[in-house]
């Protein structure tokens, strides 16, 4: 399967649409990966049409394997602001220890709009209320110490500050690993999203 999951404009802010990564998204995924942090803080860099490619095709395996599921965040609207803005990942959602993990990363020209909170909220509440009934309890966050943007997501989105972890290769300096915990109340997930829309994994 496959889903869209949609955040609604609120405050002054357009609405999003969380979606499966295409295979047409390679010219914006280039331009996304021009930006000097982009390229700091990931390890899959992207220069070209065959770097896209790539990249692109390991995000179609994990929506195939149901492990590694990347949604392109757009968002909705007119100007130089619409368009390709974030990613948003959650891995590994049927584990059988109950752990599964989210990343995230945002476009420099949408930084500090809360783009990365919007989005990581409403895919962590599709997690929870689609892998939760299978055994999924709770979403680990990690980023480097030195990365206080991805801190100031994590926190606002409710990932608590678990552990300061070890540097560990690749990465090259100590991690924070946050964790948010599912909740449910009265037998329904907390905050579980209405805006989904699911259907079979189409064809590339």
């Amino acid at each position: 399967m496959t889903a869209t999951l949609r955040v609604p404009g609120a405050d002054g802010l357009p609405g999003m649409v969380l979606r499966p990564w295409r295979d047409d998204d390679a010219a914006a995924l280039i331009d996304v990966y021009r930006d000097p942090l982009m390229r700091r803080w990931t390890r899959m860099p992207v220069s070209d049409r065959a770097d896209a490619a790539r990249w692109l095709e390991v995000r179609h395996r994990g929506w195939e394997r149901g492990d590694y599921l990347s949604f392109a965040v757009v968002e909705q609207g007119e100007g130089a602001l619409s368009g390709l803005v974030a990613n948003v990942v959650v891995k590994g959602p049927r584990a059988a220890t109950g752990v599964g993990e989210v990343g995230y990363w945002t476009a420099a020209r949408a930084r500090g709009r809360g783009v990365a909170s919007r989005a990581l909220d409403t895919l962590t509440d599709w997690a929870f209320g689609t892998f939760g009934g299978g055994g999924l309890h709770w979403l680990h966050l990690l980023h480097q110490v030195d990365n206080a943007a991805s801190c100031r997501v994590a926190e606002k989105t409710g990932y608590e500050l678990n552990a300061v972890l070890p540097v560990r290769p690749p990465f090259p300096a100590p991690g924070h690993l946050h964790v948010r915990r599912r909740v449910t109340l009265g037998g329904a997930e907390k905050g579980a999203t209405s805006h989904v829309i699911s259907r079979p994994l189409p064809a590339r």
